[in-house]
């Protein structure tokens, strides 16, 4: 963890602190590490949604081997810093004008999530002329494994039934527009468990196996989607990407697949690069609880609030205080870190010990790179929005 960019920050500031700092340095040596660590058989994207920053973007286009993205908008950002990166384009809504300009941005791969969406995009490309290259996506009959989140093995907006494969299969290729290239299958998000997460390749595996085998195709992609998670709760117990990669190895050797296997992973790689730095405004009491009154909040951060967790930070003492009055602290107890909006909503942290927390020092929440300011209700109630710098750009 380098400190060094907080504490940079904080000197010489007089007023509230609240920024968001990204560490690129560190987000391009973890990127490469992650990559390196793969089998050659495999690619890394990276899914902007985590972050889609272009300090961000541009840290990883040299580092990754390309992005994926789910909307028109995010396939423009990133051409903006990139003109040819490979892009997969995701997501179940995509609009005529969202295919339309894909083609016209040269993105790699359509993921398709439904029949109507393929007939569209066909369509589309044949009135300009073109063939679009495109995944299909799959919800499979089932998903054993468990995590915060699942898109697949149960009814959800996305993807396209497993029984409905075969059929989606024998139509793309009797539609000019398209070219089936392969399968996109992501059903869980967010999961922590190494041989689980392994376990669910395999059975990715099986489906486009057997697939390939009935209809007699060669795939030249399996998108094995994102899914691997980050744990707030522990976070010196992270998912074992080492040994992961170890097994998918093996799970490789044994099964001989014969298609590129794609990872588009967006939390597991950027989260750890940000912090959301916040000062303590205020200190009280309440019904027998200690409350922290931040200069920030959930307007900004969101993500607490929406997985619900109590996120983790650590505390930076500021020595400075202008007031010719005592300044408010909770020593050696349990605190509750809110923010400045009018609702019990806005907490980031419940009951974490503190040695020591005083009005005018700061807390820096960890693992804030991915999911914090790009989900966040930024105007509500119009509050100034926090500084984000970029260090190591």
């Amino acid at each position: 963890m380098n400190l060094q960019p907080l504490h940079h920050y904080l000197a010489g500031r007089t007023d509230p602190a609240c920024a968001y700092l990204y560490d690129l340095v560190h987000l391009r040596q973890r990127a490469e590490r992650l990559r390196r660590s793969l089998p050659a058989q495999c690619s890394l994207f990276y899914a902007i949604k985590a972050n889609s920053d272009a300090p961000v973007l541009r840290a990883l286009r040299q580092h990754t081997d390309g992005f994926e993205a789910a909307s028109l908008g995010e396939i423009e950002q990133v051409r903006a810093v990139d003109k040819a990166a490979p892009i997969a384009f995701g997501g179940p809504g995509k609009t005529d004008a969202e295919l339309e300009g894909a083609l016209e941005q040269r993105v790699m791969l359509f993921h398709i999530e439904s029949e109507h969406q393929l007939r569209r995009l066909d369509w589309i490309a044949r009135r300009r002329h073109r063939v679009a290259d495109i995944l299909l996506r799959v919800n499979p009959a089932h998903v054993p494994q468990q995590a915060t989140l699942r898109m697949g093995g149960q009814a959800t907006q996305f993807g396209i039934e497993e029984a409905r494969i075969p059929e989606l299969i024998e139509l793309a290729g009797t539609l000019p527009g398209v070219r089936l290239k392969g399968l996109h299958i992501h059903a869980i998000s967010n999961n922590l468990d190494a041989p689980a997460h392994l376990a669910l390749l395999a059975h990715y595996f099986d489906l486009a196996q057997a697939w390939q085998r009935h209809h007699r195709l060669t795939f030249d992609w399996l998108n094995v989607g994102g899914g691997i998670g980050v744990n707030y709760a522990e976070p010196q117990a992270q998912f074992d990407w080492e040994g992961f990669c170890r097994g998918l190895s093996a799970l490789i050797a044994a099964r001989r697949p014969d298609f590129r296997i794609v990872f588009e992973c967006g939390r597991f790689l950027s989260a750890d690069c940000g912090y959301y730095l916040a000062e303590v405004t205020d200190i009280k009491r309440n019904h027998g609880k200690h409350f922290a009154i931040l200069r920030g909040g959930s307007h900004h951060f969101r993500l607490p609030v929406s997985w619900q967790h109590s996120h983790p930070f650590i505390v930076l003492p500021r020595e400075a205080w202008p007031y010719p009055f005592a300044r408010p602290a909770v020593i050696d107890s349990p605190v509750t870190l809110c923010g400045e909006l009018c609702t019990p909503k806005d907490t980031l942290a419940r009951n974490a010990h503190v040695e020591r927390l005083r009005a005018g020092d700061c807390v820096a929440f960890l693992l804030a790179g991915a999911y914090g300011w790009h989900i966040s209700h930024h105007d509500f109630l119009s509050h100034p929005h926090p500084e984000r710098l970029y260090f190591g750009a």
